[in-house]
């Protein structure tokens, strides 16, 4: 897409923008590398791990009432 700048203030609004806009795409890539590492800790692994024992003890129980 070609834009025809009749002003050099156009041009620098434009470069504005576009550099807050590239500002702001790369704190979004450094938030979801953070939490890309956040994810793959181990205490997460385990807290999940936690829960779907949890899960499974909590059915296996009640099957064993109803039986």
């Amino acid at each position: 897409m070609e834009k025809t700048y009749t002003s050099f203030k156009e041009i620098e609004q434009d470069l504005r923008k576009l550099n807050l806009q590239r500002k702001i795409a790369l704190e979004e890539m450094k938030l979801l590398k953070f939490e890309l590492k956040e994810d793959l800790q181990p205490y997460q692994w385990v807290s999940t791990l936690l829960s779907a024992i949890k899960k499974y003890g909590i059915f296996y129980m009640i099957r064993r009432i109803f039986r």
